[in-house]
């Protein structure tokens, strides 16, 4: 880079004298063994087909030196483009250039894509963020989520690893001694930014599309937390994004969870093989947006596969939306006369069927059967359907509200109810009340003054199927998902919805069709695994519920990945607790995180732990982390934060 650091790259070249286009994928996680598995399903696939292929670990990463203050920081920002400009200009590239990821690799795929240089001509991003306030594992409207402290506590441990010292010689303790002693913690700086100002805009590119200058592929799952990037970017520039939403969670879709999985290496390779080998000036022929219409599944904590078709639509200008008002009598299909004022019940044990935030990759964390959270909510039901209502986009409920206090939460639920009762999670909406719609600034608030306001969930693709019903619930928590609001955990009439003017909103393009063409199936690739894998048992999951307490808690036992090649192996292992004590409106989360590394050269620990408690209206953040090579202590941090609830 400009400034001296060596960003650390395994390359992948393909057979022959080139010149060939670049392909990179540039992020935090461990290339010599965190995902060193996941890079060898990708990269020498591509490599194989003529593209010279690089995976980068980011500055402050793995084997690269430098340090990481935070996701996205201005160091990253511009080492992504150092890096496409290094690449166009080496003899063995044609100049053209593509760039991909997962996740944050995902994200910074679209961060380079904003007012991008002429070198980078495409890219794909999947399971990204294009909004980091609303779409990403910290907040949800305005909402803090208990994500965002697994994240916390999962981060500084991936970076205060050890870099190979088979890749970077003998200067890895030096590497690794500046890495620790200057190991951030930017859990504080998530939960210091409240609001979606300029910390959260830097890097969102829903707020620069106008800007966004190379085609981009944008993935996505219905299971994942990530899921409106793919949706929002084709919707606002169709004119150089395609997306593409699986029914799975944050995977690449030759992995997807729950299926049926895609072969993302073949569609990949169609991309490239547009824009980076041919003079391509227009966008390949395909449909703007491919998705997996979701029909009725019955609730369980895992689906190898779930219902549905896929669709295809190139149209959003014309949208319609079917729309349903509440009232005495549930959800009707026309406005009533009535204005009823109705309680929205505040418990915390609203939230106990709500699986996981996002589909991570850990055994099961679906959604359950929402009876249970229904009946702890206010609902709205419609009268069985007469005939099939497609959802595709976001719903939206819009209504006034009253409320006691201004630091209030309410959580929006829309299921679909079968003849039999079950109740199916479709999408769902945490909302802070004390932020306006835009989430930037304090919304108006007198005690009891009715305030109108919008809900926008975040986008599905969902057949309500004729007969059944479609269930709007409506509570004022929703733990353990979301971290709760100040406030007695169980009180009846915190919140007040106001019927008169509120309504439901469901969108979907004025044309779809059925997928015109194929999708390929998934590949198991590499035909040879470089690597094994050993897992002291399943994820196990446990939870108690009463009038006193709420508790539920998951453990992933030791996960072993060994690979022979390189005589590395990595273990990992987590715990969570998620406790909330509704006697004293008391809530508590706690994590242990542990890592495991050993190379020929020896062995590194590293530990992290965090507990985060909510009590007497503030938050107190205590995080510990430890770190040893061969049984010597490297590195011993600890962190305490007290924050207003």
């Amino acid at each position: 880079m400009p400034d001296g650091v060596r960003l650390a790259a395994r390359i992948w070249r393909p057979a022959g004298a080139g010149p060939f286009p670049a392909l990179f994928e540039i992020i935090p996680y461990r290339k010599s063994d965190m995902v060193r598995a996941r890079d060898e399903r990708n990269h020498p696939f591509f490599a194989a087909h003529g593209y010279v292929c690089l995976r980068i670990d980011m500055r402050g990463s793995g084997d690269s030196e430098g340090v990481m203050p935070d996701m996205y920081s201005a160091d990253e920002l511009a080492d992504t483009r150092h890096v496409i400009a290094y690449l166009a200009a080496q003899d063995w590239c044609n100049g053209r250039v593509g760039m991909f990821g997962t996740s944050w690799g995902g994200t910074a795929s679209l961060q380079a894509a904003v007012d991008a240089p002429a070198a980078l001509k495409a890219v794909i991003a999947n399971c990204a963020t294009a909004n980091r306030f609303e779409d990403d594992i910290h907040w949800q409207g305005g909402a803090l989520l208990t994500d965002s402290f697994e994240w916390g506590a999962t981060l500084p441990a991936i970076l205060a690893a050890p870099p190979d010292a088979a890749t970077v010689g003998d200067d890895w303790q030096r590497m690794w001694r500046a890495r620790l002693d200057n190991l951030a913690f930017p859990l504080d700086n998530w939960i210091r930014h409240r609001r979606r100002g300029a910390y959260w805009r830097r890097g969102s590119v829903q707020f620069d599309a106008a800007r966004l200058a190379c085609p981009i592929l944008a993935i996505g799952g219905w299971s994942d937390r990530y899921s409106n990037a793919a949706f929002e970017l084709v919707q606002s520039r169709p004119d150089i994004c395609h997306g593409i939403i699986g029914p799975w969670g944050h995977h690449y879709p030759d992995h997807g969870a729950p299926g049926p999985a895609l072969g993302f290496q073949q569609v990949a390779l169609a991309w490239w093989e547009h824009w980076l080998k041919d003079d391509a000036n227009a966008s390949p022929d395909w449909p703007r947006l491919r998705l997996w219409r979701r029909e009725f599944d019955r609730p369980q904590n895992r689906l190898d596969s779930r219902n549905g078709a896929w669709i295809e639509t190139d149209d959003f200008a014309a949208a319609h939306a079917v729309r349903f008002y509440p009232g005495a009598g549930g959800l009707s299909e026309h406005p009533g006369d009535e204005a009823l004022t109705v309680a929205v019940p505040r418990d915390w044990r609203h939230g106990a069927c709500a699986g996981d935030t996002g589909y991570f990759g850990r055994d099961g964390g679906l959604p359950l059967e929402q009876s249970a959270d229904d009946a702890r909510a206010l609902c709205f039901d419609s009268a069985p359907l007469a005939e099939d209502i497609d959802l595709i986009g976001c719903a939206e409920f819009v209504c006034d509200i009253a409320r006691e206090q201004a630091d209030a939460q309410l959580v929006c639920r829309l299921c679909e109810l079968s003849a039999s009762g079950e109740s199916l999670l479709v999408a769902r909406q945490a909302r802070h009340l004390a932020l306006d719609d835009a989430l930037e600034s304090d919304a108006a608030f007198a005690v009891g003054a009715p305030v109108r306001v919008c809900i926008r969930l975040p986008a599905a693709a969902y057949r309500f199927s004729k007969g059944k019903r479609v269930r709007l619930a409506i509570g004022a928590s929703y733990w353990p998902l979301v971290w709760p609001s100040p406030g007695p955990a169980m009180a009846p009439a915190a919140i007040r919805v106001l019927t008169r003017h509120a309504r439901l909103s469901l969108p979907r393009p004025s044309r779809i069709a059925k997928l015109s063409a194929p999708l390929p199936a998934a590949m198991d690739l590499p035909a040879r695994k470089p690597w094994t894998v050993e897992t002291e048992g399943p994820l196990q999951r446990e939870q108690q519920l009463d009038d006193a307490r709420s508790v539920s808690s998951w453990r992933q036992p030791r996960v072993t990945y060994r690979y022979p090649d390189t005589g590395i192996t990595i273990s990992l292992a987590t715990t969570a607790r998620y406790e909330a004590d509704l006697k004293k409106s008391a809530a508590t989360y706690s994590i242990d995180h542990a890592i495991t590394i050993t190379r020929p050269d020896g062995k590194a620990a590293i530990r992290s732990k965090l507990t985060a408690e909510s009590k007497n209206r503030e938050m107190k953040v205590a995080a510990k982390l430890t770190v040893k090579w061969n049984e010597t202590n490297m590195a011993e941090k600890t962190w305490r934060f007290v924050y207003p609830a």
